[in-house]
């Protein structure tokens, strides 16, 4: 491997020169490598000669573009059969700002100030090659675009088509804990009352529940299925002898049926009284169906999440006057539901598995709650919902232990 100055005169009589890093990779081939400096020439003849040595580099040639490398790894995405809102994102990702800003770049190109420039141009909104107008990106926007473009270096390194993951060089480990630990601070912790249903406030939406959403919504306060579950909740998953009912598919939004998304996700989970008396009537009035659904439309087809919360659970809220001060499409002020998500019949649900049996939960392990919920991970649930475990150092336990000490 050598580095030396090329120099040669144009048609014009122009007099120019370079600096050529002039190497042989690990497979024995020869490449040239050209810079307008030999501060930059050195510096890649080093690099290289590190990566031929431990046999992890990728000449330019042997690469391909940011664009050829996306949808690579998108078809990668859709051959593994992701869910159908993640593949949206991870496009829209590529589309509208990978692409546009580094998609002609080869992958052996990048380098981290370039990742960290792409950063600060999606920060500031500066508009793309080639495009009129930008438009600023906000903070959690850049970080899931530079985490895509880190998942989609990584395919590359399983195809051999780049030796390095420069996102993953991007942050040491410290920058990276740090910036998570501010994250969760900006994040907060779920709330009762703000974020998570209060008891009493559950007890009022299951007397306001009625008509054909009210079997669904009984099902997600009391089971905790994500939309997608109960979408694609079937017959045949509801066990009414052992009063289990079991997750084994879903619905993405396309109304494409599916695995959970993933292996913690297929579960079984008890019913309690409650859902199974109301699943046995709703199943002599259910709309039939091919797909054999629990929860289908007026033709048996998959319910949209959307008519879900508008037309059953938003209602519902309302009419148990679970409300707060909102705004209508003309301005004009109206009691808004508090909860408009049903996720946060989930966040019950967890709640109602953590809570003390005195305080009229079921006051389960950790371990017990992930596998109800269905997380992949221990960490996952933790994460979440750490924080309303009954600490034993609580009031009431501390006195306790005291008497106990002190006699």
């Amino acid at each position: 491997m050598s580095v030396r100055k090329r120099s040669w005169t144009t048609a014009k009589g122009e007099k120019k020169e370079a600096w050529v890093a002039d190497y042989v990779d690990q497979a024995g081939k020869r490449h040239l490598k050209t810079f307008d400096r030999k501060k930059e020439a050195d510096a890649f003849h080093a690099k290289a000669n590190v990566e031929i040595r431990e046999g992890t580099h990728t000449p330019d040639s042997a690469s391909v573009t940011v664009t050829e490398a996306a949808n690579l790894w998108l078809e990668t995405g859709r051959g593994r059969r992701l869910e159908s809102s993640t593949l949206d994102s991870y496009e829209q990702h590529v589309r509208l700002h990978l692409v546009p800003f580094i998609g002609r770049l080869k992958l052996s190109q990048l380098t981290v100030p370039m990742i960290r420039e792409l950063e600060d141009k999606l920060r500031r909104g500066d508009p793309a090659p080639g495009a009129g107008e930008g438009a600023a990106r906000s903070a959690d926007m850049i970080k899931r675009i530079v985490s895509s473009l880190g998942a989609m270096l990584g395919d590359a390194q399983e195809r051999g088509l780049v030796s390095r993951n420069v996102v993953r060089d991007l942050r040491s480990g410290r920058r990276r804990s740090s910036e998570k630990k501010k994250d969760d601070r900006q994040k907060g912790k779920l709330k009762v009352g703000i974020d998570i249903p209060t008891p009493n406030e559950i007890k009022a939406f299951i007397g306001a529940l009625q008509g054909q959403y009210r079997p669904l919504l009984l099902t997600a306060t009391f089971t905790g299925l994500r939309a997608s579950e109960l979408r694609g909740l079937r017959w045949a998953d509801l066990d009414f002898e052992r009063r289990e009912l079991h997750v084994r598919q879903r619905m993405d939004k396309r109304n494409v049926a599916g695995p959970p998304k993933s292996g913690a996700g297929e579960r079984k989970i008890p019913m309690p009284p409650i859902v199974i008396d109301t699943l046995r009537e709703w199943r002599l009035a259910c709309p039939k169906g091919t797909a054999d659904l629990v929860f289908p439309t007026g033709n048996g087809r998959p319910e949209h999440h959307a008519n879900i919360a508008q037309r059953g659970l938003i209602p519902a809220w309302i009419a148990a006057g679970v409300t707060v001060p909102g705004l209508d499409k003309e301005g004009k002020p109206i009691e808004a539901a508090k909860y408009p998500g049903l996720h946060a019949l989930r966040h019950f649900y967890a709640s109602w598995l953590i809570n003390r049996k005195a305080d009229g939960g079921l006051e389960l392990p950790p371990k017990l709650v992930q596998e109800r919920l269905g997380h992949s991970t221990i960490a996952m649930t933790l994460d979440t919902y750490s924080h309303l475990f009954p600490r034993v150092d609580d009031a009431d336990e501390l006195a306790q232990a005291e008497r106990v000490l002190l006699g």
